[in-house]
């Protein structure tokens, strides 16, 4: 049944032979603008929980100093990673090297990092290194540099630096209370809470250390390193045979034995080689040193 709306008698009389004239109500527009509309109330969980903190970047990839997709960025995390989890490494320049001589010295000195295993198996020997992760890499001077700072000055920890810590006062709005693995960070790199590599705050660090390591004089120029991933002073002699040798300590191999290394362009790409130095255990050492 139709329920009479608030008009007169007369008025609600017309509506109703109108109605079954037409088949279907007919109601004033102005008792249409007035209708309200029903709004559903909030289900009872998202009156007692709080929204959890929705994180606004991807974990592997925080907001950065500069931007994280270009290749500088990228390579200085990849010399950051690798300083910190290298002990020991030797640091070549090298000069007009050709892609053949680069070949052939690389394939000289894994031929013998492989042969010395063979010769001295030890994987019973806690402290044994396989060849295949000692690598010789060309690296970039200027970025090695800025990571090399990072590596020694900057220390991510929180008691570093005067970053705010989250607060836990359950009445303060920004504690989490619901999601305790997403940062309470904003989507900014001038937060003091990122401390990575990349990070604002160690970018500005850093930035008044430039010539106060040891090893910064050394870092320019064609540079390469030879990294181990532990110190392994059979294995440096090996390598120092190789693309410094040094009679009597380190001596070259011969013909004989080695026909290869004396090959024109095995020769030719390590005789552009020069070591400046190394770096053991975070300690710096000059060509003499190195050659303990």
């Amino acid at each position: 049944m139709m329920t009479r709306p608030p008009v007169c008698a007369r008025c609600w009389r017309l509506l109703r032979k109108k109605t079954q004239s037409h088949g279907q109500p007919l109601l004033h527009p102005k008792y249409l603008s007035t209708a309200s509309a029903i709004t559903p109330s909030p289900p009872l969980d998202q009156t007692i929980i709080s929204t959890p903190p929705i994180s606004r970047y991807p974990p592997t990839q925080p907001p950065s100093h500069r931007p994280p997709e270009f290749r500088k960025s990228q390579l200085h995390r990849q010399y950051t990673s690798l300083l910190r989890s290298t002990p020991l490494m030797l640091l070549f320049q090298h000069n007009n090297l050709k892609a053949t001589e680069w070949m052939a010295v690389r394939r000289e000195l894994a031929n013998a990092l492989q042969t010395h295993d063979t010769n001295s198996p030890g994987n019973d020997d806690p402290q044994y290194i396989p060849s295949h992760s000692i690598k010789l890499q060309i690296i970039q001077s200027r970025i090695f540099s800025a990571a090399l700072r990072v590596v020694e000055y900057w220390d991510p920890s929180p008691r570093s630096h005067n970053a705010p810590s989250p607060s836990s006062d359950p009445l303060d709005p920004s504690t989490q209370s619901s999601v305790s693995g997403i940062p309470n960070t904003t989507p900014s790199p001038e937060d003091p809470a990122f401390t990575h590599a990349l990070s604002r705050t160690a970018h500005s660090a850093v930035a008044a250390k430039k010539k106060s390591h040891p090893l910064t004089p050394l870092l320019s120029g064609p540079l390469a390193v030879l990294t181990f991933p532990a110190v392994s002073p059979a294995h440096m002699k090996t390598a120092l045979s190789i693309l410094s040798p040094r009679a009597p300590k380190f001596p070259a191999p011969t013909r004989r034995a080695n026909p290869g290394y004396h090959d024109p362009v095995a020769q030719a790409g390590l005789q552009k080689l020069l070591l400046l130095g190394a770096r053991v255990e975070g300690t710096v050492f000059d060509t003499e040193g190195t050659r303990w």
